[in-house]
């Protein structure tokens, strides 16, 4: 949701929001069940690196460090509600023998951990709530945060974070298409073909010139370059 707020041009895939999101509920039940462990301040310096390292990479360009923020602030926020764990020494009253005194008896959690369970439902109930309501409407996040897309890419003198749209032109001969970038001059040819039937493609009434333009530079790999559907007049022509 955060990565579809702040990201409106383009589409990022992959689990990496799931795993920093396991990353988060490790942190956060590490935090609410603290009582109950041993070695805590190493294993909590662990995950912290951890997290610090792969969100840091995240800041290169073509990265959705957006995706990356979200998941880890869900489960974060997650693991408070669902992963909240008896305190050391707390005793189940069914397996006290009859006639124990139970007046000095720990209470099962602890104060903070009922804080924080509340506080995070809470922030998680509003924050999903005024995240679905702003997607809904079309909202861009970026007008209502000037500074956070340097969450996800900060420029410097070897990259750019400007999408720049590419051009290029096409033509065809017979079932062959060329692709040259006007940019760099590079180019690549693919053959018409339908993937699905096996059976060519015959492209009528094709423009011999026909101008693309590309999202990203590194869009055009030429060196395995993926048409995956190109719209020529009523015809579709799948290059792989």
């Amino acid at each position: 949701m955060l990565s579809a707020l702040f990201i409106q041009s383009n589409i990022s895939v992959g689990a990496s929001g799931a795993l920093f999101g396991l990353l988060g509920a490790m942190l956060s039940e590490l935090i609410t069940n603290w009582t109950i462990y041993a070695n805590k301040v190493a294993a909590l310096l662990s995950l912290v690196l951890i997290v610090a390292i792969n969100l840091g990479v995240g800041i290169l360009p073509h990265m959705d460090n957006f995706a990356h923020i979200g998941g880890f602030i869900s489960g974060f926020l997650l693991g408070f509600v669902f992963l909240i764990r008896p305190q050391f020494g707390w005793v189940n009253r069914k397996n006290v023998p009859p006639g124990s005194d139970m007046t000095s008896a720990k209470p099962k959690h602890k104060i903070y951990q009922y804080v924080l369970w509340l506080v995070s439902l809470v922030l998680l109930i509003v924050g999903f709530t005024v995240g679905l309501i702003m997607l809904f409407r079309g909202v861009n996040a970026n007008d209502h945060c000037s500074w956070c897309h340097y969450l996800s890419c900060v420029p410097t003198s070897r990259w750019s974070c400007n999408e720049r749209g590419v051009y290029c032109l096409s033509t065809q001969t017979e079932n062959q298409l060329n692709l040259t970038c006007q940019s760099n001059g590079r180019s690549a040819d693919r053959s018409l073909f339908d993937l699905h039937e096996g059976s060519s493609i015959v492209v009528e009434n094709l423009s011999l010139s026909l101008s693309l333009s590309l999202s990203r530079c590194a869009t055009l790999g030429l060196g395995r370059l993926g048409l995956a559907s190109l719209g020529l007049g009523p015809y579709r022509a799948a290059a792989q």
